[in-house]
């Protein structure tokens, strides 16, 4: 059983290893092959190479070839070219020195021709020396021959001469002076009337007289009561809200806002009128009323100062002088609009400028300028001079030292160092000047009068006192047997410092002393 088994296995391992022997036998005849096929395929390729190599080495040969004959034409083609240059330069340079030859020639010639004159000039200076030496021993025997005849010495003539001869010089220059200095006191007079005179014509505009009152007008007395509220307490709201006095009486529709600063006057008017429009009238609401009428108030000082700064053609002015400017539209004095008085005087300065050939910009930016200083400001010293604190204040925002100068000088509070400051004090006297601008209450005028004349008989000696040209000038009389001529002199200065002291007043006051002495003798 088992031998059977044990053929079969053996005749079939004998049949995988004859099927293996077989499959190598042919894979190694297959390999064989396929290595003649590729010798042969190589042979043919390297055939092909060689023979395309040699078809590429012949082509590039000619290139070369080609390429050597275009560089050999340009290259001579260069050389040509650069050879033709160096001729022509060649040529320049023979006709140069041909040129400089020529030159040197002329300039031999020149060279000679001046040693010539120089020897000639040499020639003739020792001629002059000799005829000024000469001339000089004449001019000494002259002088002698003079000297024996006048009995006087050169020096002495001389003297005599020059003494004559200045006094005639200084009598006659003195002549001359005092006639150009009456002729041009003449001459500067009428011109100075023409442009004056011009300036106010073309500077023509009608004033309107502010006061320190604003009425505000209501539909019906019922909303008076409204204001006030229950036990005046609407009223003092709006009072210290705005720093206003509100006065409510017998006047038919009608409330009066009574306040010396017309930007509180004007923010309690807008205030109330926002109040009554509204109809809700209570301290909280007041408050808060009051308070957006400042910011729009604000806002429309600085509107109003750009719109002037352009208006006038005036640039790169401080935003905080844009605003002083802007708060004088609120601000009176004497009664005249000071927004208004200061565009006037700016225009004004501009024409009158103009007229006289200095810069007529410059002369409108110190007469906006020139009142900045009655603007009230917080942290203003209230002591100061307006035009002295104006001219701080100016100073202070970079303005020009011309413009300064003016804004402190249009009262003579400081010197005058420009022409422009003269021109400043003029413009703002023919504003203030002019009819229906300015206005005094009557009452203080007279007030202030009075004590100018009470002040001076206050002083022993004194027999008469007026005041005159509206408070500026103090006029005093005194008898002639109390009072001598130096004590007349101490006396107008002690009368001035005391007004100096004891009162307030705009400007100057002039006080003038007169002594008169009167011989009174009847015949009968």
């Amino acid at each position: 059983m088992d031998n059977p088994i044990i053929l079969i296995v053996g005749g079939i391992l004998l049949g995988v290893l004859i099927g293996f022997i077989i499959a190598k036998t042919l894979e190694k005849n297959n390999a064989s092959k396929l290595i003649k096929g590729a010798k042969k395929s190589a042979a043919s390729i390297l055939k092909e190479a060689n023979s395309e190599g040699e078809s590429i080495k012949k082509d590039k040969i000619l290139q070369a070839k080609e390429k050597f004959l275009e560089l050999k034409a340009e290259h001579e083609k260069v050389i040509l070219s650069r050879d033709k240059k160096i001729a022509e330069a060649e040529k320049r340079t023979r006709d140069k020195e041909s040129q400089v030859s020529s030159e040197l020639a002329k300039s031999k010639k020149l060279n000679d021709e001046i040693d010539a004159k120089i020897k000639d000039y040499d020639h003739r200076l020792d001629i002059l020396d000799k005829k000024q030496v000469e001339i000089d021993r004449l001019h000494r025997s002259q002088v002698e021959q003079l000297e024996v005849i006048s009995s006087l010495s050169a020096e002495d003539a001389k003297a005599q001469l020059i003494e004559s001869l200045k006094g005639e010089a200084k009598s006659d220059a003195m002549a001359y002076v005092q006639a150009t200095v009456e002729e041009a006191k003449l001459t500067a007079q009428q011109e100075a009337k023409k442009i004056i005179i011009n300036t106010i014509q073309r500077i023509g505009t009608e004033e309107a007289v502010d006061n320190c009152v604003s009425v505000f007008n209501i539909e019906s007395d019922d909303v008076k009561g409204r204001i006030i509220g229950r036990e005046g307490r609407n009223i003092r709201a709006i009072e210290a809200a705005t720093g206003v006095e509100i006065i409510v009486d017998d006047t038919p529709e009608a409330i009066i806002l009574s306040c010396f600063d017309s930007v509180r006057r004007e923010i309690a008017r807008l205030s109330l009128h926002k109040l009554v429009t509204d109809g809700r009238i209570h301290p909280a609401r007041i408050e808060e009323v009051v308070k957006k009428t400042k910011k729009q108030i604000e806002q429309e000082i600085i509107e109003v100062g750009k719109r002037t700064v352009i208006d006038l053609g005036i640039h790169n002015l401080h935003p905080e002088l844009i605003k002083m400017v802007g708060r004088m539209k609120y601000r009176s004095s004497y009664g005249q609009n000071l927004l208004q008085h200061s565009r006037e005087v700016a225009k004004l300065c501009g024409v009158m400028a103009a007229e006289l050939g200095l810069n007529p910009k410059l002369a409108k930016r110190a007469g906006l300028l020139h009142d900045i200083g009655k603007v009230p400001d917080a942290e203003a010293d209230m002591e100061t001079p307006h035009a002295i604190l104006g001219m701080q204040w100016a100073e202070k925002f970079g303005e020009l030292p011309e413009v300064c100068n003016a804004i402190g000088a249009h009262h003579d509070e400081v010197e005058m160092k420009s022409l422009i400051s003269p021109i400043i004090q003029v413009c703002d006297a023919i504003s203030g000047a002019r009819p229906g601008a300015r206005r005094q209450v009557l009452d203080s005028y007279i007030q202030r009068l009075k004590d100018l004349e009470d002040i001076a008989f206050g002083f022993q000696g004194v027999k008469k006192a007026y005041a005159i040209q509206a408070g500026r000038e103090l006029r005093v009389i005194v008898e002639s047997e109390k009072v001598d001529d130096q004590k007349a002199a101490d006396l107008s200065f002690s009368i001035s410092q005391k007004v100096q002291t004891d009162m307030t007043y705009p400007g100057q006051v002039k006080v003038t002393v007169i002594r008169e002495t009167r011989a009174v003798n009847i015949a009968k």
